[in-house]
């Protein structure tokens, strides 16, 4: 059957653990060698492989590779990132926060408050984000393929109060600003009085998947505070990664 010869060519480079030739892979699986070649070719067509540079080898693709992450299931994601996000918000004395793509949308899907019992903060709750005034979501928008950017810049977009980006234009030059700075923020854009600082988490080359962030009071969050605190979530996106990949790796 076809599909069992693409899953054979699939495991094998995988286990190889290494990228690996056409010819390697023919003599280890014992396959015709055109129809070695064409299973490779469809692979590479569908990125469920790659082919770095012009040496002929291949490795599992980066499309492949975002399957596997988007089908990691919340419970796994939560216990791989929980032990950073808690040092985190104990460290910064606001809630801090996990959030992940899923059906064309963003949902927080852990949350970490801090420890200290007479410190007040700001829990964002958990569920679906709006792809336009959340900073969770305008993370991983902002570093999405531009089909899907476009196609959040062409949907409705509600205003929840007054300081709610809803045009474009706007969110454009929002997406362009958060692309270079690195972080995205929320300014009263859901709630008055509230405001979430958050950073993509680049899962090696298959693009920003997740992303963490904090929330609190626009009292403490001023611009400057925003500031540090984006600098902070960036160095979080880094171990939240790491993380992750290291706990995907484990289960296999």
């Amino acid at each position: 059957m076809h599909l069992d010869r693409l899953i054979v060519v699939l495991e094998t480079v995988a286990v190889a653990g290494r990228p690996i030739t056409a010819m390697e892979l023919q003599q280890s699986t014992g396959l015709p060698r055109p129809t070695c070649y064409r299973l490779l070719q469809t692979l590479a067509e569908h990125r469920l492989l790659d082919e770095p540079g012009e040496g002929g080898r291949y490795l599992i693709g980066e499309r492949l590779v975002r399957i596997a992450l988007l089908g990691q299931s919340d419970a796994d994601i939560r216990q791989a990132a929980a032990p950073a996000l808690k040092e985190a918000s104990i460290d910064l004395g606001e809630a801090v926060f996990l959030s992940r793509f899923r059906d064309k949308g963003v949902e927080i899907v852990q949350v970490e408050t801090p420890a200290d019992p007479v410190r007040s903060y700001v829990h964002p709750g958990l569920g679906f984000r709006p792809m336009h005034a959340c900073s969770c979501s305008k993370a991983i928008a902002a570093f999405a393929e531009d089909d899907f950017r476009e196609e959040i810049l062409s949907g409705a977009m509600r205003a929840y109060t007054d300081h709610t980006m809803t045009t474009p234009e706007e969110l454009r030059t929002e997406f362009a600003d958060i692309h270079a700075r690195g972080y995205a923020e929320c300014v009263e854009e859901i709630e008055m009085g509230v405001s979430s600082v958050a950073a993509p988490v680049r899962i090696g080359n298959v693009g920003v998947i997740y992303s963490v962030g904090a929330t609190g009071p626009l009292r403490r969050f001023t611009k400057a505070k925003r500031a540090v605190i984006g600098a902070r979530m960036q160095v979080l996106a880094t171990k939240v990664s790491g993380a992750i990949q290291l706990y995907g790796a484990d289960q296999r």
